[in-house]
């Protein structure tokens, strides 16, 4: 059994893909981390890089290469600034000198020392090794494996026994839904309360609510850009942003300078029902654009679901309640992480793995049990919520048009947005007693669809719309 926090499941990271470039990026920086305990690390001559399987068929649309790269340059994806990337991968280009970790210089060749291979290795889709060669020509190599959400492990999962550790110092230790609803029925606690006390057991509220208002805080400010910058998106696909263009059509003659000013001229704008589906669908699309541009999102759970939980989270505070504060919020993501922790301990949140079910359809359940703890629903609304939300999402394959995070998945962040507010009510409702599959079926059901899944329609871009659209055509 293994502990899962919120902040597992909602981390700060760079686009456009959490197991593609955020993975990776986290993967070089581990491994540098391992040399210098090893006492190796000043003693590297040289560095290749090899990508396996979904990092290498998409590895060119996701950034991979360019993740990898700031990875050994020893950058932070949190708090690198992103307008900046550009510039050190120019740089490195030009002169073919590394600083690896920001102090050692080596050779090194983007084009010629990261390596993709179309053969995957056994253990997960997505692999990536690491050599260095030492003074003494010793060679060390490491495999990593990004395994979705930014998570990155090793195969004999080091990093398991500390959550497995964690997960017994948690009060109310949690691997299925129904044991997390038996916690609130004798408890007599919300989900999010349940939640709150297990994050209590490994930090203090202060720092909880630290981390939580910056998660809140990129996801603002990521829906606020993207709503506000115009152009096209890079990559070759010619893909225009539309958050900008919707965004000048609904917004209202309310002046604001900054996103929180945003939200209270949106607040003020008269909203009809066509007007709040593409107020959502402006909120989704904004954060994927952003996204897709190497711009900061928030994994939720992952890069390319990333707009879903934001746009669901800004309807209910400037559509349903007004009065929303920063307690809204903090309800809102601790119920999204714990029902997505439950995806990634029973099933999977990689779309390499379980196709694009594993991201919008998760992200989508994650939002649409939020929502109805925030509408008043009771836990086992909360669940009926999320188990609608998924199994209308069961089967989603995932195939990027060049291997981009832009083509069909921006659309598919609105869509999955809609399909949680539409479950958040469905389960408002209904009466849990007399749903016919709990969330723990659909999660496993899930979890068989992707492995029944064929190949390549997991983040390969060998097969359906991948291989029907050619990029001229767009």
């Amino acid at each position: 059994m293994e502990s899962i926090s919120v902040f597992d499941m909602l981390s700060i990271g760079v686009g456009p893909s959490s197991s593609h470039t955020l993975g990776p990026w986290r993967a070089a920086k581990n491994w540098i981390s391992k040399l210098q305990q090893q006492e190796q690390f000043t003693s590297v001559c040289q560095v290749q890089v090899h990508l396996y399987g979904s990092l290498s068929l998409t590895g060119k649309g996701h950034a991979t290469d360019i993740a990898v790269a700031m990875g050994l340059l020893g950058t932070d994806p949190v708090s690198f600034p992103i307008e900046n990337i550009q510039k050190e991968i120019d740089q490195l280009k030009a002169s073919s000198i590394l600083m690896l970790n920001s102090e050692k210089p080596i050779p090194f060749n983007i084009s010629t020392d990261i390596t993709f291979h179309r053969e995957f290795l056994p253990f997960h889709p997505n692999g990536i090794s690491f050599e260095a060669t030492l003074r003494n020509n010793k060679q060390l190599k490491e495999t990593y494996y990004s395994i979705g959400g930014g998570f990155v492990v090793q195969e004999e999962r080091k990093r398991a026994k500390r959550q497995t550790e964690r997960f017994h110092r948690f009060p109310y230790p949690i691997e299925k839904a129904t044991e997390l609803l038996d916690y609130c029925t004798t408890q007599q606690l919300s989900i999010s309360q349940i939640v709150y006390k297990n994050e209590l057991s490994i930090r203090d509220p202060e720092r909880i609510d630290a981390k939580l208002k910056a998660i809140w805080e990129v996801m603002l400010e990521s829906m606020f850009v993207g709503c506000h910058t115009e152009g096209i998106l890079p990559g070759g696909l010619n893909v225009r942003r539309r958050a900008f263009d919707n965004h000048q059509k609904l917004q209202g003659t309310t002046p604001y300078n900054n996103s929180k000013e945003w939200i209270e001229a949106i607040r003020s704008t008269e909203v009809k029902f066509r007007q709040i589906l593409k107020w959502v669908s402006c909120f989704a699309l904004s954060v994927n654009e952003v996204n897709a541009s190497l711009g900061r999102v928030v994994t939720a759970p992952t890069n390319g679901s990333a707009g879903v939980i934001p746009a669901v989270l800004m309807y209910y505070l400037v559509i349903e309640n007004h009065r929303g504060d920063f307690e809204d919020v903090k309800k809102f993501l601790l119920v999204a992480g714990e029902i997505g922790s439950l995806f990634k301990k029973n099933a999977t949140i990689s779309a390499a793995m379980g196709g694009c079910q594993a991201e919008i359809g998760v992200s989508s359940a994650m939002a649409a049990g939020a929502l109805t703890e925030l509408m008043g629903g009771t836990p086992a609304q909360v669940l009926m919520a999320a188990e609608i939300a998924m199994e209308h999402h069961l089967g989603l394959t995932c195939d990027p048009i060049a291997g981009l995070v832009q083509i069909p998945c921006i659309e598919r962040n609105a869509m999955g947005a809609i399909k949680a507010i539409s479950a958040c009510e469905m389960a408002l409702d209904g009466d849990p007693s007399q749903a016919k599959i709990p969330l723990d079926k659909v999660i496993a059901t899930m979890w068989e669809t992707a492995k029944d899944m064929t190949s390549k329609y997991k983040e390969t871009s060998e097969g359906g719309l991948a291989v029907q659209v050619n990029i001229s055509d767009c």
